[in-house]
C-alpha cells in the first residue's frame, strides 16, 4: 500500500469539487410529485391511429417517443383477454438509453435507508394501470376504452393500485381539470422514507402507509403494505411447487407466465420476483408483456437461449412463440374459494417436443394448465410446510394469513441459503487494526467459490431441508441474482473500509505529523481530508457526527499554522 497522503496531481479537481459543494441548490419543479411518480398518462383507443396516449401530467415531463409507444400497448389487455369492466393490472418497461432522469443526479437517500427489494429503479419504469371498458352507444366501435396509469420509479403495486381506485373512477367522469388537482395535492406528499409512518392525502381520502426501513423485513401488519401481494391468492394452484419456483427465481431462469388476464399475469409475475426477498431479484422481468414491446424481437429470438427474464402474457400467441422455453407456468383464473384449489402438474418439456406439428403445441398448452420444465430441484420439498398450508385450508384460515405463512417460510428459506455467504464476505474484510492513517485503505480479499465452499461443513444452512446446498449454491454464483448482490455487497464493503480508515485519521495526531512536512505536502493534506470529509457526508457514511467534527477543527487548526497567503486561499474554498 502506497502512502495516500503524498503530492498529488489532482489538486485542482478536489479544489473544483468543493466550489461546486457550496453553489446553491435550486428548487426542482415538481420535486415533492417526482420523489413518487415519473408521471400520469391517459391512454385512450383511437379509430385511426389505435392506442394513443392522450394525456401526460405534469405537462413537462419527457417521454421518449419509444417510451410513449411502450406505455401505449401496455396499458389495454389483449383483446384475447375479455376484460370488460374495471380492470387493474401492471408492467415493467425498459427506460430509452441516453435519457435523464428526474432523480438519479444526485445520491439518493431514499435508496440509500430503502431494502433492495423496494429501491427506485435506475433503468426502468413501473406502470401502474386501471383499464376501463364498458359499452358505450355514442362510440362508434360500441365501447368505452380506456386507461388511467401512473409511471413510477418505486415498485410499490399496494400503493398505486390503492390510489388508482380512489382517483380513476373520477377521473372518467371529471377529466383533466380532475386529474391536474390530484397530481398538486401528491406534489404536497412527504417524501418516501423509509420508516416512517407516512400520511398522503388525496380527493379527501388519506392514505396510511409505513415503506419497511433495510433492516425490517418484512412490513408491520399493523398498517397497510406498500408493496406486498397476495402471496396464496397468487400461488393458490401451485403449493405445492413452491420449493421449484423459489429455486427457479433464485436462480435467475427463464420463465414465461401464460395467464388468462393482465391482472392474473402481472400479480403472478410480481410475486414470483417477491419470493426470494430479501434478495434482489437481478434479471429483467416484465409484469405484463405483449407483441408490441419493444423488445419483442429480443426475447423472442431462437438464434441463442432465452434471457433471464420472467415474462407474464396473456395472448395465445404466445403459446407457439415460447414452446422453447426451458420454463414454462400456465395458470387459470386466481379465485378464491374454501376448498382446495385444484393443483396443476409439472409435465416435462421433453414430452411436449414430441408433439409433432406447432399447432398441436399449441392446443396442448391451450387447454393444459401446469409447469412445463425439465427441471429437477436442488433441495427436497417441505412435506410439513405444505401440510400446514393444506390444512389452514381445510380450516378457512383467512387468505391473508395464509400470505402471512408462506412469505415467512419463503424469507427463511432465502435468509439460511444468504447467511453463510454473507460469513464468508466478513472474512474478506481487511482487519481493523490493519488500518493506518498514513496510507491507502487496504485492499478487501477477492470472493473464491471454492474457499466459500469449504466454508459450508461447519457454516451451511441452518434449514431442515435436505438436498444438494452445494449444487444449488455452485448454479447460483452463475446467476444474475449472485452478480447484483455480490455488488451491492462489494460496495457496502467497500464503504465500510472507507469509514474505517476514516476513523483511523481521525484519531491520528495530524498536528505532530504536520510539522516537517512542506507546504506543498500540507496543502494536499488539507484537500485530500476536505475531499475524504465531503464524500463522508455526500454518501452519508455511518460515521459519528462528532469525529468529522473533529477532523473539521483539525483541518482548520493545520490552516491556521499556514502563511496568510495560503489560509486566505484555503478559506476560500
Amino acid at each position: 500500500t502506497g502512502c495516500w497522503l503524498s503530492v498529488s496531481a489532482g489538486l485542482a479537481r478536489a479544489a473544483v469539487a468543493l466550489l461546486l459543494l457550496l453553489l446553491p441548490q435550486v428548487p426542482v419543479p415538481w420535486s415533492r410529485f417526482s420523489a413518487w411518480l415519473e408521471c400520469v398518462c391517459v391512454v385512450t383507443f383511437d379509430l385511426e391511429l389505435g392506442q394513443a396516449i392522450e394525456l401526460v401530467y405534469p405537462h413537462d415531463v419527457k417521454l421518449t417517443e419509444k417510451e410513449k409507444t411502450s406505455i401505449c400497448y401496455l396499458s389495454f389487455p389483449d383483446s384475447y383477454s375479455g376484460c370488460l369492466g374495471d380492470t387493474q393490472f401492471s408492467f415493467r418497461l425498459r427506460q430509452s438509453v441516453g435519457r435523464s432522469s428526474s432523480w438519479f443526479g444526485h445520491e439518493d437517500a431514499y435508496n440509500r435507508d430503502a431494502p433492495v427489494t423496494l429501491q427506485k429503479e435506475h433503468a426502468h419504469f413501473h406502470g401502474y394501470v386501471y383499464f376501463r371498458q364498458v359499452k358505450d352507444a355514442s362510440v362508434k366501435r360500441g365501447y368505452f376504452q380506456k386507461s388511467l396509469v401512473v409511471v413510477s420509479r418505486l415498485p410499490f403495486g399496494n400503493l398505486f393500485h390503492s390510489l388508482l381506485q380512489v382517483i380513476a373512477p373520477e377521473y372518467f367522469e371529471k377529466h383533466e381539470p380532475w386529474l391536474e388537482t390530484v397530481c398538486n395535492e401528491i406534489d404536497q406528499w412527504p417524501a418516501p422514507v423509509p420508516g416512517q409512518t407516512l400520511n398522503l392525502p388525496v380527493m379527501g381520502v388519506v392514505m396510511q402507509v409505513q415503506i419497511p426501513p433495510k433492516n425490517l423485513l418484512p412490513a408491520p401488519t399493523v398498517l397497510p403494505s406498500v408493496h406486498e401481494l397476495d402471496l396464496f391468492k397468487c400461488f393458490q394452484s401451485v403449493l405445492i411447487h413452491m420449493q421449484m419456483l423459489w429455486e427457479l427465481m433464485l436462480l435467475g431462469e427463464p420463465v414465461v407466465v401464460m395467464a388468462p388476464s393482465p391482472t392474473v399475469s402481472s400479480e403472478t409475475v410480481l410475486a414470483l420476483v417477491s419470493a426470494i426477498a430479501p434478495l434482489r431479484y437481478c434479471g429483467d422481468y416484465r409484469p405484463y408483456f405483449t407483441i408490441h414491446d419493444s423488445e419483442f424481437k429480443e426475447y423472442t429470438t431462437r438464434t441463442q437461449a432465452p434471457p433471464n427474464v420472467i415474462l407474464g402474457v396473456t395472448n395465445p400467441f404466445f403459446i407457439k412463440t415460447f414452446h422453447c422455453w426451458p420454463h414454462i407456468i400456465r395458470l387459470g383464473d386466481l379465485k378464491m374459494s374454501g376448498d382446495l384449489p385444484k393443483q396443476v402438474k409439472v409435465k416435462k418439456l421433453a414430452k411436449l417436443k414430441t408433439l409433432d406439428t406447432k399447432t398441436y403445441i399449441y392446443n396442448f398448452l391451450l387447454c393444459n394448465k401446469g409447469i412445463y420444465t425439465a427441471y429437477k430441484t436442488f433441495l427436497h420439498k417441505d412435506k410439513s410446510f405444505i401440510k400446514r398450508l393444506l390444512k389452514g385450508i381445510q380450516k378457512k384460515r383467512p387468505s391473508e394469513v395464509q400470505s402471512a405463512i408462506l412469505r415467512r417460510h419463503l424469507l427463511e428459506q432465502t435468509e439460511s441459503f444468504i447467511l453463510p455467504l454473507e460469513r464468508y464476505l466478513e472474512s474478506l474484510m481487511p482487519p481493523q487494526r490493519s488500518m493506518s492513517p498514513w496510507k491507502t485503505p487496504p485492499q478487501i480479499r477477492s470472493f473464491s467459490q471454492d474457499e466459500f465452499m469449504k466454508t459450508l461443513e461447519q457454516a451451511g444452512p441452518q434449514l431442515t431441508l435436505k438436498g444438494d446446498w452445494t449444487g444449488l449454491y455452485r448454479r447460483f454464483f452463475r446467476s444474475p441474482n449472485f452478480d447484483g448482490w455480490y455488488r451491492l455487497r462489494h460496495r457496502e464493503m467497500t464503504q465500510k473500509v472507507e469509514c474505517l480508515h476514516l476513523e483511523a485519521i481521525c484519531a491520528a495526531d495530524l498536528l505532530t505529523w504536520n510539522k516537517d512536512k512542506s507546504e506543498v505536502e500540507i496543502v494536499d493534506l488539507i484537500l485530500k481530508l476536505r475531499e475524504k470529509l465531503m464524500k463522508a457526508r455526500k454518501h452519508q457514511l455511518p460515521v459519528k457526527e462528532e469525529l468529522l467534527e473533529k477532523l473539521e477543527q483539525s483541518i482548520q487548526t493545520i490552516i491556521s499554522s499556514l502563511p496568510e497567503d495560503l489560509q486566505t486561499l484555503l478559506h476560500r474554498q
